[in-house]
Protein backbone atom coordinates (compact mmCIF):
# COMPACT_ATOMS: atom_id res chain seq x y z
CA UNK A 1 0.00 0.00 0.00
CA UNK A 2 2.68 2.21 1.19
CA UNK A 3 4.49 1.70 -2.45
CA UNK A 4 1.38 1.97 -4.32
CA UNK A 5 0.45 5.60 -2.53
CA UNK A 6 4.39 6.38 -3.37
CA UNK A 7 3.80 5.70 -7.12
CA UNK A 8 0.64 7.78 -7.07
CA UNK A 9 2.14 10.91 -5.50
CA UNK A 10 0.06 12.10 -3.28
CA UNK A 11 -3.28 10.72 -4.82
CA UNK A 12 -2.14 12.12 -8.39
CA UNK A 13 -1.09 9.32 -10.79
CA UNK A 14 1.98 9.64 -12.11
CA UNK A 15 2.53 8.68 -15.65
CA UNK A 16 5.95 6.21 -16.56
CA UNK A 17 7.95 7.88 -18.83
CA UNK A 18 7.04 5.08 -21.58
CA UNK A 19 3.62 6.67 -21.21
CA UNK A 20 4.82 10.33 -21.33
CA UNK A 21 6.89 8.97 -24.76
CA UNK A 22 3.57 7.99 -26.42
CA UNK A 23 1.61 11.04 -25.41
CA UNK A 24 4.04 13.23 -26.65
CA UNK A 25 4.38 11.82 -30.01
CA UNK A 26 0.80 10.99 -30.24
CA UNK A 27 0.48 15.03 -29.48
CA UNK A 28 3.23 15.98 -32.15
CA UNK A 29 1.34 13.58 -34.31
CA UNK A 30 -2.16 15.32 -34.11
CA UNK A 31 -0.27 18.68 -34.48
CA UNK A 32 0.66 17.55 -38.09
CA UNK A 33 -2.54 15.95 -38.42
CA UNK A 34 -4.45 19.35 -37.72
CA UNK A 35 -1.28 21.31 -39.76
CA UNK A 36 -2.17 18.81 -42.68
CA UNK A 37 -5.78 19.35 -42.30
CA UNK A 38 -5.71 23.10 -42.15
CA UNK A 39 -3.04 22.77 -45.01
CA UNK A 40 -5.88 20.53 -47.46
CA UNK A 41 -8.64 22.72 -46.75
CA UNK A 42 -6.71 25.94 -47.31
CA UNK A 43 -4.32 25.15 -50.16
CA UNK A 44 -6.17 21.91 -51.59
CA UNK A 45 -10.03 21.91 -50.91
CA UNK A 46 -10.59 25.60 -50.79
CA UNK A 47 -9.37 26.17 -54.13
CA UNK A 48 -10.80 23.65 -55.63
CA UNK A 49 -13.94 24.10 -54.16
CA UNK A 50 -13.78 27.99 -55.44
CA UNK A 51 -12.71 26.60 -58.77
CA UNK A 52 -15.69 23.73 -58.79
CA UNK A 53 -18.21 26.82 -57.98
CA UNK A 54 -16.69 29.53 -60.90
CA UNK A 55 -17.27 26.51 -63.15
CA UNK A 56 -20.58 26.14 -62.55
CA UNK A 57 -20.94 29.82 -62.64
CA UNK A 58 -19.08 30.06 -66.20
CA UNK A 59 -21.84 27.35 -67.21
CA UNK A 60 -24.91 29.03 -66.48
CA UNK A 61 -22.96 32.48 -68.11
CA UNK A 62 -22.53 29.87 -70.86
CA UNK A 63 -25.75 28.76 -71.95
CA UNK A 64 -27.07 32.31 -71.27
CA UNK A 65 -24.33 33.20 -74.24
CA UNK A 66 -25.72 30.91 -76.60
CA UNK A 67 -28.98 32.27 -76.13
CA UNK A 68 -27.56 35.72 -76.37
CA UNK A 69 -26.17 34.56 -79.80
CA UNK A 70 -29.33 33.09 -81.09
CA UNK A 71 -31.47 35.92 -79.96
CA UNK A 72 -28.09 38.22 -81.92
CA UNK A 73 -29.21 36.30 -84.46
CA UNK A 74 -32.79 36.66 -84.84
CA UNK A 75 -31.61 40.94 -84.64
CA UNK A 76 -29.49 40.61 -87.11
CA UNK A 77 -32.51 38.31 -89.18
CA UNK A 78 -35.12 41.49 -88.48
CA UNK A 79 -32.36 44.29 -89.61
CA UNK A 80 -32.32 42.54 -92.88
CA UNK A 81 -35.43 42.69 -93.25
CA UNK A 82 -35.73 45.98 -92.15
CA UNK A 83 -32.98 47.31 -94.84
CA UNK A 84 -35.44 45.97 -97.44
CA UNK A 85 -36.74 49.30 -98.72
CA UNK A 86 -39.27 47.53 -100.49
CA UNK A 87 -40.93 46.20 -96.95
CA UNK A 88 -41.78 49.96 -96.64
CA UNK A 89 -43.04 50.23 -99.58
CA UNK A 90 -45.31 47.04 -99.55
CA UNK A 91 -46.48 47.85 -96.17
CA UNK A 92 -47.44 51.50 -97.28
CA UNK A 93 -50.49 50.82 -98.59
CA UNK A 94 -51.89 49.32 -95.63
CA UNK A 95 -54.02 45.66 -96.26
CA UNK A 96 -57.61 47.39 -97.21
CA UNK A 97 -57.12 46.92 -101.35
CA UNK A 98 -59.84 46.63 -103.77
CA UNK A 99 -57.82 44.45 -105.92
CA UNK A 100 -57.52 40.39 -104.76
CA UNK A 101 -54.34 40.64 -107.05
CA UNK A 102 -52.71 43.33 -105.45
CA UNK A 103 -53.19 41.40 -101.84
CA UNK A 104 -51.92 38.70 -103.44
CA UNK A 105 -49.04 39.90 -104.91
CA UNK A 106 -48.17 41.99 -101.98
CA UNK A 107 -48.26 38.45 -99.80
CA UNK A 108 -45.88 37.28 -102.68
CA UNK A 109 -43.02 39.92 -102.08
CA UNK A 110 -43.27 40.28 -98.42
CA UNK A 111 -42.27 36.10 -98.77
CA UNK A 112 -39.48 37.15 -100.67
CA UNK A 113 -38.16 39.60 -98.70
CA UNK A 114 -38.34 37.37 -95.66
CA UNK A 115 -36.50 34.47 -97.81
CA UNK A 116 -33.71 36.49 -99.05
CA UNK A 117 -32.96 37.55 -95.35
CA UNK A 118 -33.16 34.42 -94.18
CA UNK A 119 -31.06 33.01 -96.56
CA UNK A 120 -30.15 29.38 -97.06
CA UNK A 121 -30.19 28.51 -92.81
CA UNK A 122 -33.62 27.75 -91.04
CA UNK A 123 -32.78 28.63 -87.30
CA UNK A 124 -36.76 29.65 -86.50
CA UNK A 125 -39.68 28.29 -86.29
CA UNK A 126 -41.75 30.98 -88.35
CA UNK A 127 -41.81 34.56 -89.24
CA UNK A 128 -44.66 36.57 -89.55
CA UNK A 129 -45.60 40.65 -90.75
CA UNK A 130 -48.66 42.30 -89.62
CA UNK A 131 -49.93 46.03 -90.34
CA UNK A 132 -49.95 49.05 -87.84
CA UNK A 133 -52.84 47.97 -86.90
CA UNK A 134 -51.69 44.34 -85.46
CA UNK A 135 -53.52 42.28 -88.02
CA UNK A 136 -51.20 39.69 -89.64
CA UNK A 137 -50.21 40.32 -93.50
CA UNK A 138 -47.65 37.46 -95.16
CA UNK A 139 -46.58 34.68 -92.94
CA UNK A 140 -43.06 32.93 -94.04
CA UNK A 141 -44.69 29.33 -93.12
CA UNK A 142 -47.99 30.04 -92.18
CA UNK A 143 -48.93 27.13 -88.92
CA UNK A 144 -52.20 27.38 -87.48
CA UNK A 145 -51.02 28.09 -83.96
CA UNK A 146 -49.58 31.58 -85.33
CA UNK A 147 -51.31 34.81 -83.83
CA UNK A 148 -53.12 36.37 -86.21
CA UNK A 149 -53.42 39.75 -84.35
CA UNK A 150 -51.38 41.85 -82.20
CA UNK A 151 -53.66 43.86 -81.04
CA UNK A 152 -53.73 42.72 -77.09
CA UNK A 153 -50.12 42.82 -77.06
CA UNK A 154 -49.92 46.50 -78.58
CA UNK A 155 -52.80 47.33 -76.36
CA UNK A 156 -50.41 45.92 -73.29
CA UNK A 157 -48.85 49.32 -72.71
CA UNK A 158 -46.48 47.63 -70.28
CA UNK A 159 -45.11 44.95 -73.48
CA UNK A 160 -44.90 48.50 -75.31
CA UNK A 161 -42.34 50.02 -72.45
CA UNK A 162 -39.80 47.21 -72.76
CA UNK A 163 -40.27 47.11 -76.43
CA UNK A 164 -39.34 50.96 -77.12
CA UNK A 165 -36.34 50.80 -75.01
CA UNK A 166 -34.63 47.40 -76.63
CA UNK A 167 -36.09 47.84 -79.83
CA UNK A 168 -37.28 44.47 -79.55
CA UNK A 169 -39.38 42.44 -77.21
CA UNK A 170 -39.20 38.61 -76.54
CA UNK A 171 -42.47 37.63 -75.95
CA UNK A 172 -43.54 34.37 -74.62
CA UNK A 173 -47.22 32.63 -76.27
CA UNK A 174 -49.68 31.00 -74.43
CA UNK A 175 -48.76 28.37 -76.14
CA UNK A 176 -45.43 27.84 -75.00
CA UNK A 177 -43.59 29.49 -78.00
CA UNK A 178 -41.46 32.27 -77.81
CA UNK A 179 -41.06 35.18 -80.10
CA UNK A 180 -39.32 37.85 -81.26
CA UNK A 181 -41.32 41.00 -81.65
CA UNK A 182 -39.65 44.13 -83.67
CA UNK A 183 -41.72 47.21 -85.12
CA UNK A 184 -41.15 47.86 -88.67
CA UNK A 185 -39.88 51.34 -89.03
CA UNK A 186 -38.10 53.76 -91.74
CA UNK A 187 -34.82 56.30 -90.20
CA UNK A 188 -37.77 58.94 -89.80
CA UNK A 189 -39.31 56.92 -86.88
CA UNK A 190 -42.30 56.33 -88.67
CA UNK A 191 -43.96 52.98 -87.74
CA UNK A 192 -45.22 50.69 -90.72
CA UNK A 193 -46.05 47.47 -89.15
CA UNK A 194 -44.83 44.75 -87.27
CA UNK A 195 -42.29 41.85 -87.68
CA UNK A 196 -42.88 38.79 -85.20
CA UNK A 197 -40.13 35.48 -85.34
CA UNK A 198 -41.13 32.50 -83.69
CA UNK A 199 -38.10 30.96 -82.31
CA UNK A 200 -37.37 27.74 -82.90
CA UNK A 201 -37.40 25.41 -79.54
CA UNK A 202 -35.15 23.03 -80.28
CA UNK A 203 -32.40 25.84 -80.32
CA UNK A 204 -33.61 27.00 -76.89
CA UNK A 205 -33.56 23.08 -75.83
CA UNK A 206 -29.93 22.90 -77.69
CA UNK A 207 -28.63 25.32 -75.24
CA UNK A 208 -29.99 23.66 -72.29
CA UNK A 209 -28.67 20.02 -73.16
CA UNK A 210 -25.32 21.49 -73.52
CA UNK A 211 -24.48 20.89 -69.86
CA UNK A 212 -23.20 17.18 -68.55
CA UNK A 213 -23.86 17.54 -64.82
CA UNK A 214 -26.92 19.25 -63.97
CA UNK A 215 -30.13 20.72 -64.85
CA UNK A 216 -30.62 23.85 -66.71
CA UNK A 217 -34.20 26.00 -66.43
CA UNK A 218 -33.99 29.38 -68.64
CA UNK A 219 -36.72 31.96 -66.98
CA UNK A 220 -38.16 35.12 -68.62
CA UNK A 221 -38.65 38.54 -66.91
CA UNK A 222 -41.77 37.43 -65.44
CA UNK A 223 -40.29 33.82 -64.32
CA UNK A 224 -41.92 32.16 -66.88
CA UNK A 225 -40.25 29.15 -68.25
CA UNK A 226 -38.60 29.77 -71.66
CA UNK A 227 -36.46 26.23 -71.77
CA UNK A 228 -34.81 23.54 -70.18
CA UNK A 229 -32.88 20.08 -70.31
CA UNK A 230 -34.79 17.40 -71.36
CA UNK A 231 -34.23 15.40 -67.68
CA UNK A 232 -34.89 18.89 -65.78
CA UNK A 233 -38.32 18.82 -63.69
CA UNK A 234 -39.01 21.97 -64.26
CA UNK A 235 -42.53 22.80 -63.05
CA UNK A 236 -41.37 21.70 -59.61
CA UNK A 237 -38.39 23.39 -59.09
CA UNK A 238 -39.20 26.49 -60.96
CA UNK A 239 -41.77 27.96 -58.13
CA UNK A 240 -38.41 27.58 -55.57
CA UNK A 241 -36.04 29.41 -57.81
CA UNK A 242 -35.36 33.00 -56.21
CA UNK A 243 -35.43 35.80 -58.12
CA UNK A 244 -32.24 37.04 -58.52
CA UNK A 245 -30.89 40.78 -57.42
CA UNK A 246 -27.64 40.53 -59.53
CA UNK A 247 -26.56 40.05 -62.57
CA UNK A 248 -24.95 36.00 -60.78
CA UNK A 249 -24.83 34.65 -58.04
CA UNK A 250 -24.78 30.84 -56.27
CA UNK A 251 -27.26 29.87 -53.84
CA UNK A 252 -28.36 26.81 -51.70
CA UNK A 253 -31.98 25.88 -52.01
CA UNK A 254 -33.38 23.47 -49.01
CA UNK A 255 -33.09 20.49 -51.05
CA UNK A 256 -29.01 20.82 -50.26
CA UNK A 257 -28.85 21.73 -54.40
CA UNK A 258 -26.50 24.39 -55.40
CA UNK A 259 -27.98 27.13 -58.10
CA UNK A 260 -26.06 28.98 -59.92
CA UNK A 261 -27.86 32.15 -61.93
CA UNK A 262 -27.14 34.39 -64.55
CA UNK A 263 -29.01 37.30 -65.77
CA UNK A 264 -28.43 37.97 -69.58
CA UNK A 265 -28.40 41.96 -70.06
CA UNK A 266 -29.47 41.09 -73.75
CA UNK A 267 -32.90 39.42 -72.80
CA UNK A 268 -33.43 39.93 -69.84
CA UNK A 269 -33.54 36.00 -69.13
CA UNK A 270 -32.15 34.72 -65.89
CA UNK A 271 -30.28 30.94 -66.60
CA UNK A 272 -30.69 28.65 -63.71
CA UNK A 273 -28.18 25.69 -63.47
CA UNK A 274 -28.95 23.33 -60.66
CA UNK A 275 -26.49 20.52 -59.45
CA UNK A 276 -26.62 18.50 -56.59
CA UNK A 277 -24.67 18.71 -53.68
CA UNK A 278 -22.82 15.83 -53.71
CA UNK A 279 -21.72 16.41 -57.70
CA UNK A 280 -20.32 19.76 -56.59
CA UNK A 281 -18.39 18.70 -53.72
CA UNK A 282 -17.50 15.17 -54.89
CA UNK A 283 -14.27 15.64 -56.02
CA UNK A 284 -13.43 18.05 -52.81
CA UNK A 285 -14.83 15.71 -50.67
CA UNK A 286 -12.74 12.74 -52.06
CA UNK A 287 -9.81 14.60 -51.38
CA UNK A 288 -10.61 15.55 -48.03
CA UNK A 289 -11.45 11.86 -46.91
CA UNK A 290 -7.95 10.59 -48.69
CA UNK A 291 -6.59 12.53 -46.98
CA UNK A 292 -8.17 12.19 -43.36
CA UNK A 293 -7.93 8.14 -44.38
CA UNK A 294 -4.04 8.56 -45.35
CA UNK A 295 -2.65 10.74 -42.17
CA UNK A 296 -5.42 8.52 -39.73
CA UNK A 297 -3.55 5.09 -40.85
CA UNK A 298 -0.28 6.93 -40.59
CA UNK A 299 -1.16 7.99 -36.64
CA UNK A 300 -2.62 4.16 -35.67
CA UNK A 301 1.32 2.93 -37.10
CA UNK A 302 3.18 5.01 -35.72
CA UNK A 303 1.53 4.91 -32.36
CA UNK A 304 2.22 1.03 -32.62
CA UNK A 305 5.83 2.28 -33.34
CA UNK A 306 6.52 4.10 -30.83
CA UNK A 307 4.83 1.99 -28.39
CA UNK A 308 7.11 -1.18 -29.13
CA UNK A 309 10.18 1.29 -30.01
CA UNK A 310 10.26 3.26 -26.38
CA UNK A 311 9.33 -0.41 -24.51
CA UNK A 312 12.65 -1.40 -25.86
CA UNK A 313 14.21 1.90 -25.51
CA UNK A 314 13.68 2.46 -21.74
CA UNK A 315 14.22 -0.90 -20.52
CA UNK A 316 17.61 -0.58 -19.43
CA UNK A 317 16.29 2.56 -17.65
CA UNK A 318 13.82 0.38 -15.51
CA UNK A 319 16.80 -1.75 -14.64
CA UNK A 320 18.97 1.44 -13.50
CA UNK A 321 15.94 2.71 -11.53
CA UNK A 322 15.56 -0.85 -9.56
CA UNK A 323 19.22 -0.69 -8.97
CA UNK A 324 18.94 2.95 -7.69
CA UNK A 325 15.46 2.22 -5.52
CA UNK A 326 18.44 -0.43 -3.81
CA UNK A 327 20.35 2.42 -2.87
CA UNK A 328 20.52 3.63 0.86
CA UNK A 329 23.20 5.51 2.34
CA UNK A 330 24.36 2.71 4.21
CA UNK A 331 25.13 1.35 0.77
CA UNK A 332 26.48 3.31 -2.22
CA UNK A 333 28.39 0.61 -3.95
CA UNK A 334 25.63 -1.37 -5.94
CA UNK A 335 26.43 -2.56 -9.29
CA UNK A 336 24.31 -1.47 -11.83
CA UNK A 337 23.71 -4.05 -15.06
CA UNK A 338 25.38 -2.38 -18.18
CA UNK A 339 24.73 -4.71 -20.50
CA UNK A 340 23.61 -2.78 -22.82
CA UNK A 341 23.68 -1.98 -27.42
CA UNK A 342 22.85 1.88 -26.55
CA UNK A 343 25.95 3.90 -25.54
CA UNK A 344 24.31 6.27 -24.27
CA UNK A 345 23.40 3.71 -21.56
CA UNK A 346 26.42 3.09 -20.87
CA UNK A 347 27.88 6.73 -20.66
CA UNK A 348 24.52 7.18 -18.31
CA UNK A 349 25.84 4.55 -16.21
CA UNK A 350 29.56 5.20 -15.83
CA UNK A 351 28.19 8.48 -15.13
CA UNK A 352 26.17 7.16 -12.36
CA UNK A 353 28.51 5.39 -10.83
CA UNK A 354 30.85 8.81 -10.75
CA UNK A 355 27.53 10.28 -9.11
CA UNK A 356 27.32 8.16 -6.42
CA UNK A 357 30.80 8.59 -5.82
CA UNK A 358 30.31 12.43 -5.55
CA UNK A 359 26.74 12.11 -4.11
CA UNK A 360 29.14 10.32 -0.96
CA UNK A 361 31.82 13.30 -1.19
CA UNK A 362 28.80 16.10 -1.01
CA UNK A 363 27.18 14.37 2.00
CA UNK A 364 30.42 14.72 3.84
CA UNK A 365 30.77 18.10 2.78
CA UNK A 366 27.24 19.36 3.50
CA UNK A 367 27.53 17.91 6.88
CA UNK A 368 30.40 19.83 7.28
CA UNK A 369 28.84 22.90 6.15
CA UNK A 370 25.74 22.57 8.01
CA UNK A 371 27.64 21.92 11.31
CA UNK A 372 29.81 25.30 10.25
CA UNK A 373 26.60 27.32 9.55
CA UNK A 374 25.00 26.13 13.02
CA UNK A 375 28.27 27.16 14.80
CA UNK A 376 28.08 30.49 12.97
CA UNK A 377 24.69 31.15 13.74
CA UNK A 378 25.42 30.69 17.44
CA UNK A 379 28.60 32.93 17.59
CA UNK A 380 26.38 35.67 15.93
CA UNK A 381 23.53 35.37 18.42
CA UNK A 382 25.97 34.79 21.35
CA UNK A 383 28.04 38.13 20.27
CA UNK A 384 24.82 39.97 20.62
CA UNK A 385 24.35 39.04 24.64
CA UNK A 386 27.48 40.44 25.53
CA UNK A 387 27.84 39.53 28.76
CA UNK A 388 29.62 43.00 29.43
CA UNK A 389 26.55 44.94 27.65
CA UNK A 390 24.04 43.28 30.05
CA UNK A 391 26.61 44.00 32.87
CA UNK A 392 26.73 47.96 31.95
CA UNK A 393 23.20 47.92 31.55
CA UNK A 394 22.46 46.59 34.85
CA UNK A 395 24.94 48.31 36.54
CA UNK A 396 23.13 51.38 34.81
CA UNK A 397 19.86 50.52 36.39
CA UNK A 398 20.99 49.58 39.93
CA UNK A 399 22.08 53.99 39.58
CA UNK A 400 19.09 55.23 38.39
CA UNK A 401 17.44 52.99 40.87
CA UNK A 402 19.73 54.42 43.85
CA UNK A 403 19.15 58.22 42.40
CA UNK A 404 15.28 57.30 42.34
CA UNK A 405 14.84 58.00 38.78
CA UNK A 406 11.30 55.17 38.79
CA UNK A 407 10.38 56.46 35.06
CA UNK A 408 14.27 55.69 33.40
CA UNK A 409 14.56 52.59 35.59
CA UNK A 410 11.07 51.31 34.30
CA UNK A 411 12.18 52.43 30.78
CA UNK A 412 15.37 50.97 30.69
CA UNK A 413 14.01 47.20 32.08
CA UNK A 414 11.28 47.19 29.30
CA UNK A 415 14.01 48.04 26.60
CA UNK A 416 16.21 45.13 28.15
CA UNK A 417 13.39 42.97 28.50
CA UNK A 418 11.94 43.37 24.04
CA UNK A 419 15.52 43.09 23.30
CA UNK A 420 16.44 39.75 25.29
CA UNK A 421 12.81 38.44 24.00
CA UNK A 422 13.89 39.44 20.55
CA UNK A 423 17.47 37.48 20.88
CA UNK A 424 16.66 34.13 22.31
CA UNK A 425 12.89 33.73 20.42
CA UNK A 426 12.97 31.85 17.25
CA UNK A 427 16.79 32.32 16.19
CA UNK A 428 16.38 30.71 13.06
CA UNK A 429 12.95 32.75 11.60
CA UNK A 430 13.26 35.41 9.55
CA UNK A 431 12.08 39.05 11.03
CA UNK A 432 11.39 42.16 8.85
CA UNK A 433 12.73 45.07 8.75
CA UNK A 434 10.63 46.75 11.01
CA UNK A 435 11.12 44.65 13.94
CA UNK A 436 15.06 44.62 13.07
CA UNK A 437 14.94 48.42 13.31
CA UNK A 438 12.46 48.88 16.21
CA UNK A 439 15.45 46.10 18.17
CA UNK A 440 17.71 48.61 17.27
CA UNK A 441 15.70 51.47 19.13
CA UNK A 442 15.96 49.45 21.57
CA UNK A 443 19.52 48.66 21.80
CA UNK A 444 20.32 52.72 21.54
CA UNK A 445 17.86 53.46 23.95
CA UNK A 446 19.73 51.62 26.42
CA UNK A 447 23.30 52.75 25.18
CA UNK A 448 22.11 56.34 25.01
CA UNK A 449 21.41 56.16 28.80
CA UNK A 450 25.04 55.64 29.38
CA UNK A 451 26.35 58.39 26.87
CA UNK A 452 23.29 60.61 27.59
CA UNK A 453 23.24 63.86 24.91
CA UNK A 454 27.11 62.70 23.81
CA UNK A 455 25.20 60.23 21.32
CA UNK A 456 22.67 61.20 19.07
CA UNK A 457 20.72 58.75 16.79
CA UNK A 458 18.40 58.40 14.04
CA UNK A 459 16.13 56.22 12.29
CA UNK A 460 14.55 56.75 8.92
CA UNK A 461 12.69 54.22 7.62
CA UNK A 462 8.77 53.91 6.14
CA UNK A 463 6.06 51.24 6.55
CA UNK A 464 7.64 49.46 3.42
CA UNK A 465 10.40 48.44 6.00
CA UNK A 466 7.29 45.82 6.82
CA UNK A 467 7.58 44.08 3.49
CA UNK A 468 11.23 43.79 3.74
CA UNK A 469 12.63 40.83 5.51
CA UNK A 470 16.15 39.53 7.18
CA UNK A 471 17.84 37.38 9.35
CA UNK A 472 17.13 38.11 12.95
CA UNK A 473 20.27 40.97 14.49
CA UNK A 474 21.95 42.10 11.05
CA UNK A 475 22.17 45.72 12.23
CA UNK A 476 22.54 45.69 15.58
CA UNK A 477 25.86 44.74 15.24
CA UNK A 478 26.74 47.16 12.49
CA UNK A 479 25.58 49.96 14.82
CA UNK A 480 27.42 48.48 18.16
CA UNK A 481 30.74 48.44 15.91
CA UNK A 482 30.40 52.15 15.53
CA UNK A 483 29.92 52.94 19.22
CA UNK A 484 32.69 50.75 19.85
CA UNK A 485 35.25 51.68 17.66
CA UNK A 486 34.09 54.57 15.12
CA UNK A 487 33.77 57.59 17.83
CA UNK A 488 37.49 56.83 19.62
CA UNK A 489 39.32 59.71 18.61
CA UNK A 490 36.30 62.07 17.90
CA UNK A 491 34.79 64.85 19.41
CA UNK A 492 31.24 64.73 20.30
CA UNK A 493 28.45 64.84 19.60
CA UNK A 494 28.66 61.47 18.06
CA UNK A 495 25.94 60.61 15.16
CA UNK A 496 24.21 57.92 14.53
CA UNK A 497 22.13 57.44 11.19
CA UNK A 498 20.07 54.38 9.68
CA UNK A 499 18.16 55.27 6.45
CA UNK A 500 15.66 52.54 4.84
CA UNK A 501 14.82 53.01 0.98
CA UNK A 502 12.81 50.66 -1.16
CA UNK A 503 12.12 51.22 -4.95
CA UNK A 504 11.80 48.85 -7.91
CA UNK A 505 11.66 46.00 -5.99
CA UNK A 506 14.95 46.90 -4.54
CA UNK A 507 16.03 47.98 -0.57
CA UNK A 508 18.90 49.64 0.53
CA UNK A 509 19.84 50.28 3.82
CA UNK A 510 22.38 52.73 4.71
CA UNK A 511 24.37 52.70 8.52
CA UNK A 512 26.56 55.85 8.71
CA UNK A 513 28.61 57.78 11.49
CA UNK A 514 30.30 61.15 12.04
CA UNK A 515 33.70 59.13 13.36
CA UNK A 516 37.11 58.14 12.62
CA UNK A 517 36.32 56.17 9.55
CA UNK A 518 38.14 52.93 7.92
CA UNK A 519 41.91 53.17 6.72
CA UNK A 520 42.02 52.38 3.05
CA UNK A 521 43.67 48.90 3.21
CA UNK A 522 41.27 47.85 5.66
CA UNK A 523 38.18 48.36 3.62
CA UNK A 524 40.16 46.68 0.55
CA UNK A 525 40.29 44.16 2.95
CA UNK A 526 36.94 43.30 4.31
CA UNK A 527 35.38 43.77 0.45
CA UNK A 528 38.18 41.11 -0.50
CA UNK A 529 37.27 38.51 1.84
CA UNK A 530 33.94 39.02 1.32
CA UNK A 531 33.99 38.90 -2.18
CA UNK A 532 35.87 35.36 -1.61
CA UNK A 533 33.71 33.85 1.03
CA UNK A 534 31.30 31.31 -0.44
CA UNK A 535 27.85 32.68 0.04
CA UNK A 536 28.58 32.38 4.01
CA UNK A 537 28.99 28.75 4.36
CA UNK A 538 32.87 28.39 4.95
CA UNK A 539 35.03 28.92 7.79
CA UNK A 540 32.89 32.00 9.33
CA UNK A 541 35.13 31.63 12.24
CA UNK A 542 38.23 32.68 10.86
CA UNK A 543 37.55 36.50 9.79
CA UNK A 544 38.24 38.91 12.49
CA UNK A 545 37.66 41.76 10.76
CA UNK A 546 35.56 42.98 13.46
CA UNK A 547 32.25 44.37 14.80
CA UNK A 548 32.70 43.47 18.42
CA UNK A 549 32.92 39.36 18.43
CA UNK A 550 31.29 39.04 15.35
CA UNK A 551 33.12 40.23 12.19
CA UNK A 552 31.36 41.71 9.36
CA UNK A 553 32.25 39.14 6.98
CA UNK A 554 30.00 36.92 9.06
CA UNK A 555 27.30 39.81 9.15
CA UNK A 556 27.36 39.93 5.45
CA UNK A 557 27.56 36.29 4.73
CA UNK A 558 24.33 35.55 6.94
CA UNK A 559 22.62 37.92 4.54
CA UNK A 560 23.81 36.13 1.63
CA UNK A 561 22.52 32.88 3.19
CA UNK A 562 19.07 34.03 2.49
CA UNK A 563 19.61 37.14 -0.38
CA UNK A 564 22.28 34.47 -2.36
CA UNK A 565 23.61 36.61 -5.37
CA UNK A 566 21.47 38.80 -5.36
CA UNK A 567 22.97 40.94 -2.52
CA UNK A 568 25.24 43.85 -2.54
CA UNK A 569 27.19 44.72 -0.11
CA UNK A 570 29.40 48.36 -0.20
CA UNK A 571 31.58 49.91 2.57
CA UNK A 572 33.18 53.60 2.16
CA UNK A 573 34.38 56.47 4.31
CA UNK A 574 32.18 59.59 3.81
CA UNK A 575 33.69 62.92 1.66
CA UNK A 576 31.39 65.11 3.33
CA UNK A 577 32.77 67.57 6.36
CA UNK A 578 31.87 65.57 9.16
CA UNK A 579 33.34 62.51 8.08
CA UNK A 580 33.09 59.08 8.92
CA UNK A 581 31.92 55.43 7.02
CA UNK A 582 28.96 54.56 5.64
CA UNK A 583 27.84 50.92 5.59
CA UNK A 584 25.64 50.28 2.57
CA UNK A 585 23.56 46.73 1.58
CA UNK A 586 21.58 46.74 -1.26
CA UNK A 587 19.14 43.32 -2.04
CA UNK A 588 16.38 42.42 -3.94
CA UNK A 589 12.96 41.96 -2.84
CA UNK A 590 12.16 38.57 -4.22
CA UNK A 591 11.40 36.16 -2.25
CA UNK A 592 13.98 33.30 -2.66
CA UNK A 593 14.62 32.11 1.01
CA UNK A 594 16.97 29.50 2.17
Amino acid sequence: MAILKKRLGNGRYQASLQTKFILTFIFLLLIVLACFLVYVNWQVIKPLKEKTENEKLMMAAKVSDQLDIYINSQNQLSQRILSNKEIFTSLSGGIQTSQPLEGLARNRKLKDIMFQALGPSMNIRDMIIYDIQGTEIAAFIGYNDNPHSLKSFLEDGSAIGKWSENSYILSRQQSGLVSFIRAIMNQNGEVFGYLLIQLDQAFLQMSADGVAVGDVIILDQEGQKISSSRNAEADKMVPGLLKPTVTSGMYMDSLQNYITYYKSPVTGWTTYVVTPKQSVLGPVNSVKYLSILLITSLMLFSSVYIYFFTRNLLLPIRKLRSQILRINYSNMNVKVDSRSHNNELLLLNVAFQELLERLQQSIEREKLALHEEVMARNSALQAQIAPHFIHNVLYLISIAAQEGKNNVVSDMCKHLSDSLRYIVSSPYHHVTMADELEHTRHYLSLVQQNYEDDLQWEIIADETAAFIQLPRLVIQPFVENCIEHAFKNTDTPWHILIRVKLYNGVWVIEISDNGDGFEADKIKEILANIQESDSGVQEFHTYTSGIGNMGIINTVNRLKLMYKNRLFFNLYNNSGAGGGATIQIIASLTKDFY
